[in-house]
Formats: C-alpha cells, structure tokens, sequence
C-alpha cells in the first residue's frame, strides 16, 4: 500500500490558522478531491472537525486519543499505525494523510509520497508541516498555477517519492 501525504503549505511552511486553511485555492480543492476521491483519508479528530463532515466518496479514519471517541460515519484509529492498519485490511492501494499538524509530523517518515501544493505567499498559521530532507525525495511532477478570481495566490502542484534506500 502506498502511503501518500497531501497538503498545501506556505513557503513559510504554515499549514493552517485557528484550524482552517489561510487561503482560498480552488484548484488545489480540486486536485485534491481528484486524488482522493475513492480512498481512505487519515486525518487527525482536530482535522476532521473542522471539515466538520465525511468527505463524500472517500472512508474517513479519525486519529484521536480519546478512547471513547466514536463516529457513526467514520472509522476511528487511536494512532497512525492503526489507522494504516485499517486500510491495509480494506485493501486499499494508496491512502492519504491529510493532516493535521500532528499526524503529518507521526507520518512523515511513512510515506512514500507527497502531494504538495507550495503556495507563494507566507500567510499567517499557527500549525506547520514538518521540515523534511528535500535531498531524500525525488521531484516527478510539477505545474504552476497563477493567481486569479478563483485562487487568491499563485501556487505549484509537486508530485515528490521517496528516494530508494
């Protein structure tokens, strides 16, 4: 099973503020559901609550400490392990991490991909990806995409994996 991790990141490295994204990119909302559309998406309670709702067409596993923590619409895992684990026995070929904080610092050394979407501003956030070793990846896709009515920054899609050990 491949193990993806999809986020938008400022060249500040920020993620998000006060639990929400601090840009509006509706390409990159796209390219997201287009990527994970039909897969599981691991995601931290914190996440999962400020999208408020299962993503349509996808199986959402919730990471949380609470062990009574229960969602009727989706699965709960209480580590990224176990949360992988789910989607293994689901049979599932590619799953995406999607945040928050935490869970890309848990999963990071994982993954054998990333799906960033590197946004040309630096916004103000309070949760920052994790700094990772450019030199350990190998870039295998890019595309640039500039600013307009429809996404208030510029930004590039990169595609990177995981150099062979």
């Amino acid at each position: 099973m491949i193990i993806s991790i999809i986020a938008a990141v400022d060249e500040c490295g920020g993620i998000s503020v006060h639990n929400r994204l601090p840009w509006r990119l509706k390409a990159d909302q796209k390219r997201f559901k287009r990527l994970t559309m039909g897969h599981h998406l691991i995601m931290g309670r914190k996440t999962y609550e400020a999208i408020g709702r299962p993503l349509p067409g996808r199986t959402s596993i919730v990471i949380t400490r609470k062990p009574d923590y229960f969602l009727s619409d989706c699965l709960v895992a209480h580590s990224v392990e176990d949360a992988l684990s789910i989607a293994e026995i689901s049979q599932e070929d590619e799953v995406f991490v999607i945040g928050g904080g935490d869970i890309f610092n848990q999963s990071l050394h994982l993954a054998n991909r990333l799906y960033l979407t590197i946004v040309h501003t630096c916004a103000q956030a309070d949760v920052f990806f994790p700094k990772y070793q450019q030199e350990g990846w190998i870039e295998k896709w890019s595309s640039y995409h500039p600013a307009n009515e429809d996404n208030q920054y510029p930004s590039t899609f990169k595609l990177l994996e995981r150099k062979p050990v």
